[in-house]
C-alpha cells in the first residue's frame, strides 16, 4: 500500500478501507488546535489541584473524599479511552475530536455552577469522557496532518512539550485563578479554552481518516467497565475495594477473551507484542503516579503547613512547569536523535523518582528554596525527558491506521497511574504517625516505584 496525503482510498492488510487526508493549508493553526486540546485534557486533571483546599472547605470534604475531585475525572478518562480511540479510527477523527471537546466544555460549565458535591463530581466525570474522545483523535490527527519526516518530528516535539507541561501548568493556573477569582473560575477558564478550540477546529483541522469497520459493542462495554472498576477499586478501601477489584478483573478477562475472537477489536491485542509499546506504557504509568501523586500533596503541604495562599502555592510550582517545558521542547528532541526512547525513558524515571524522593526532607516549617524547589526542578526535568520519549515509543512500530487506539493505550496507562498513584499515596499517607510523616511515606513509595520501573526498562530485552 502506498502512503499518500491525497484524497484516495487505500486498503490495509486486514481488508480495512480508509480515506486519505487532504493537505492542510494552515499547519500552524492545526498544530495549535491539537496542542490546545491536549492542554485542555491534561490540565483537566491538575487544574483543580491548587483549588482542592478551597473546594474541600466549600463542600466540607476530608482528604479521602477530596481526592475524588481529581479521581472522578481520571476514572472516566481512562475508562473510555479505548472506546474513544476506536471510534476515532472508525467514524472519523475530526468528528470524534469535536464531540469530545464539546462534551468537555459543557461539563466544565456545569461544574463551574455546581451547587453541591454530587454535581461537581458528576461534571468532572463527564469531562473525563469528553477528554477520552478527543485525546486519541487528536494524536491520530497529528499524524494525519503532518507527513512523516522533519515536519512531523517538529510538530510532535511541540505537541509533546505542551502535553508534558500541561499538568503542572494547570496546577499553576488553578492556583492563580483560585486566589483572585475563586475556585469556580478554574472551570470557567476551561469553558473559554474549550470554546476557543472548537471555534478553530473546522478551519484548522482536516476531516481525518475514517476506516470502514464497526465498534465491537461487547468489547467496548467490558473494556470500559473493567478499566473504570479497576480505578474505582484502587481508589476505595475496605471490603468494598476488593469486591470492585474482583468485578474489574472479571470484566477485563471477558474483554481479553472477546478481543481475541472478534474481527474488529476495540483494542488490537497485537500492539502489546511490540516491546516499545509495553515499555512506554510502564513509563507512562510511573510518571503519572510520581508526578500527579506529588502534586496532589503539594497544595496540602504548601497551604496547610507553610501557610501559602492558593496563588503563592501555584507560583511555587512554576519551576516544575518551566523545567518540563524547556526540557521537552529544547533538549529531548535533540537527545532522541542520538539516544533511543528507551534510554531517555529510563533516565527520565530516575529523575522523577529522585525529585519525588527529595520531598522526603520537607519539614513542618520548611524553606522553599532548600526543601521544595530542588525536587520540583529535578522531577520536572525527568518529566520533560520521559513524556516525549514514551509518546514516541508508544506509536513506534504500530500501523498508522491504529495510531488513535495506540495513543489511547498510552493515555490509559497515564490515567491509571494518576488515579492509582494518588489513591495508593493517600492510603500510605494515612499510615504515618502524623500528617507530615504520612506525606513522607507517600513520597518514598512513588520514588521507589519510579526507580524500579527505570531499572526494568533499562535491562529489559527487546522483543
Amino acid at each position: 500500500m502506498t502512503d499518500t496525503t491525497d484524497s484516495t482510498d487505500s486498503t490495509d492488510s486486514t481488508g480495512t478501507t480508509g480515506t486519505g487526508v487532504a493537505p492542510v493549508r494552515r499547519p500552524g493553526l492545526a498544530l495549535g488546535v491539537l496542542a490546545g486540546a491536549l492542554a485542555l485534557d491534561v490540565s483537566g486533571l491538575g487544574v483543580l489541584n491548587a483549588a482542592l483546599p478551597s473546594v474541600g472547605e466549600r463542600f466540607h470534604l476530608d482528604e479521602s473524599t477530596l481526592q475524588w475531585v481529581m479521581t472522578a475525572y481520571a476514572v472516566t478518562f481512562a475508562g473510555f479511552l479505548l472506546v474513544g480511540g476506536r471510534l476515532a479510527d472508525v467514524l472519523g477523527r475530526r468528528r470524534v475530536f469535536e464531540v469530545g471537546v464539546a462534551l468537555f466544555t459543557v461539563s466544565a460549565l456545569i461544574g463551574a455552577v455546581a451547587p453541591n458535591t454530587v454535581t461537581l463530581l458528576g461534571a468532572r466525570a463527564v469531562q473525563g469522557i469528553g477528554a477520552a474522545l478527543s485525546g486519541p483523535a487528536a494524536l491520530a490527527l497529528l499524524t494525519d496532518t503532518f507527513p512523516a519526516g522533519p515536519a512531523r518530528n517538529k510538530a510532535f516535539g511541540v505537541y509533546a512539550a505542551v502535553g508534558a507541561a500541561s499538568f503542572s501548568g494547570g496546577v499553576l493556573l488553578g492556583g492563580v485563578l483560585t486566589e483572585f477569582f475563586g475556585w469556580r473560575s478554574v472551570l470557567w477558564f476551561s469553558v473559554l479554552l474549550g470554546l476557543g478550540v472548537l471555534g478553530a477546529t473546522r478551519v484548522g483541522l482536516p476531516d481525518g481518516v475514517g476506516h470502514r469497520g464497526r465498534l465491537d459493542l461487547p468489547g467496548a462495554i467490558t473494556g470500559t467497565l473493567g478499566l473504570t472498576l479497576l480505578i474505582v477499586g484502587v481508589s476505595s478501601s475496605g471490603a468494598t475495594a476488593w469486591i470492585v477489584l474482583g468485578a474489574a478483573v472479571l470484566s477485563l478477562v471477558l474483554f481479553v477473551v472477546r478481543e481475541h475472537r472478534t474481527a474488529d477489536p476495540v483494542l488490537p491485542l497485537g500492539v502489546f507484542r511490540i516491546a516499545s509499546v509495553r515499555e512506554a506504557s510502564l513509563a507512562a504509568f510511573l510518571q503519572y503516579m510520581g508526578s500527579v501523586g506529588m502534586l496532589f500533596f503539594a497544595p496540602l503541604y504548601l497551604q496547610g503547613m507553610l501557610h501559602y495562599s492558593p496563588f503563592e502555592s501555584g507560583i511555587a510550582l512554576v519551576p516544575m512547569s518551566l523545567a518540563v517545558f524547556l526540557t521537552a521542547n529544547f533538549a529531548t528532541g535533540r537527545l532522541l536523535a542520538r539516544y533511543s526512547p528507551r534510554t531517555l525513558m529510563a533516565v527520565g524515571l530516575v529523575l522523577i523518582g529522585v525529585g519525588t524522593g527529595l520531598w522526603m526532607g520537607t519539614p513542618q516549617d520548611g524553606n522553599y528554596v532548600l526543601h521544595v524547589l530542588p525536587g520540583l526542578v529535578v522531577s520536572g526535568i525527568g518529566q520533560g525527558l520521559n513524556f516525549p520519549s514514551m509518546t514516541s515509543a508508544g506509536l513506534s512500530g504500530v500501523p498508522e491506521r491504529q495510531h488513535a487506539v495506540a495513543g489511547a493505550v498510552n493515555v490509559v496507562t497515564q490515567q491509571i497511574g494518576a488515579s492509582a498513584g494518588v489513591a495508593v499515596m493517600v492510603l500510605v499517607a494515612g499510615t504515618g504517625s502524623d500528617q507530615l510523616a504520612g506525606y513522607h511515606l507517600a513520597y518514598v513509595t512513588a520514588a521507589v516505584a519510579c526507580l524500579v520501573g527505570a531499572a526494568v526498562i533499562a535491562v529489559r530485552r527487546r522483543a
